[in-house]
């Protein structure tokens, strides 16, 4: 027997979770967040915090148009968020670099953003730039980049400060925000909706479920019908003393904190389930910095660490509503930053199956089984 109902449960408590439980707390649901123990595996904890199009979606045309409708939104959704939990963003959008010290890389890359930029026409724009121009524009940058990609719509937000404020927001519009709700079993209930049992003996009631628990995902998504299994991929991360001077460029790699710190990641490992830093990794993150900008070599490294990110089997969102169990819904990706902007607004459309309602058709878990993948 349940000993509590919500209308709408959602099961994961991080950037992806929140941000849906406020679009959906805007439309007048009554929701409650689960969020599970302080040692789970948190990749809203260890984020770069990039607000990011470019390169997003080259081979897949429905991930570049959301990607791009989502940097759009996001100065509108910054704005109502700092608005609900006094807390500053400092959201910038005044252009991203990716540099390269490979031509191959360069080339590879330079051909994507074509294609990228066939599927969204007109709603993107971005500048190839050569190692001389680059130089040019930035004397500081070092001999061994052979080249950069630019585009304007590109940028970054403080990623634990989006988390707080997300909190917030959930608090200050009346959601239920549970910490340390560890769910061992998912069940259809006998009167309709969902049975959910708790590591700690409590059981809790929904009309609806919507999982996006990150890494725990693929552990309750067999429980709902759902095919989508994903898997951890390690990203490593340096952060430096504080610096008085402003960097002058912000990069998918490279990036400056308003609080001063400077940033290094960009790695991508199948680790499983290993958040750890390595040394060989912090080493090439290291040279990787002072290759493109050389001043930094004589900056002093504070804090390394590695975190875990949520991968699907292609790498692209999920939005999948289950076919065994109506009223249940799963939501998954890696870029839970960027998408911040339309999951707490848009997706609620989608959620409640409105005339409004984006279409996600793309993103459904079915392609998987089409494709083979799971």
């Amino acid at each position: 027997m349940a000993t509590q109902t919500s209308e709408i449960t959602i099961i994961g408590g991080g950037v992806v979770g929140l941000s849906i439980a406020i679009g959906l707390l805007q439309a007048g649901r009554r929701v409650t967040i689960l969020d599970g123990a302080d040692g789970d595996f948190r990749a809203s904890q260890g984020n770069f915090g990039l607000v990011w199009l470019q390169g997003k979606g080259a081979d897949f045309a429905p991930y570049a148009e959301w990607t791009r409708d989502a940097v759009t939104a996001w100065p509108q959704f910054a704005a109502m968020l700092e608005e609900m939990s006094n807390l500053k963003l400092a959201l910038s959008q005044s252009g991203g670099f990716e540099f390269f010290t490979d031509t191959t890389e360069f080339d590879q890359f330079r051909a994507s953003l074509e294609r990228q930029q066939a599927h969204l026409g007109n709603r993107f724009s971005h500048e190839i730039i050569g190692p001389d121009d680059l130089r040019r524009m930035y004397p500081g940058i070092g001999s061994g980049v052979v080249g950069a990609t630019f585009c304007a719509a590109d940028g970054h937000v403080n990623p634990l400060r989006l988390l707080r404020a997300l909190r917030c927001a959930v608090t200050a519009l009346g959601g239920n925000l549970v910490s340390d709700a560890l769910i061992t079993s998912i069940s259809p209930s006998m009167s309709g909706g969902f049975d959910l049992s708790l590591q700690n003996g409590n059981h809790l009631g929904a009309d609806r479920v919507i999982l996006c628990a990150g890494l725990g995902t693929s552990q309750l998504a067999a429980q709902l019908g759902f095919e989508t299994r994903v898997r951890p991929q390690r990203g490593e991360l340096l952060i430096t003393e504080k610096l008085a001077d402003r960097l002058p460029f912000l990069s998918s790699t490279i990036r400056q904190v308003d609080e001063g710190g400077v940033q290094i990641g960009g790695t991508k490992a199948d680790a499983g389930p290993d958040d750890s830093e390595t040394l060989p990794i912090m080493a090439q993150l290291a040279r990787h910095a002072v290759t493109v900008l050389p001043a930094l070599a004589d900056v002093r490294v504070v804090r390394a660490w590695g975190a875990l990110r949520v991968v699907s089997p292609d790498g692209y969102p999920v939005y999948a509503r289950s076919k065994q169990h109506p009223g249940a819904y799963l939501v998954t990706c890696h870029s839970g930053v960027t998408l911040a902007s339309l999951h707490a607004t848009v997706l609620a459309e989608w959620i409640d199956d409105t005339s409004r309602a984006p279409n996600l058709e793309a993103f459904d878990e079915n392609r998987f089984a089409l494709s083979g993948a799971a």
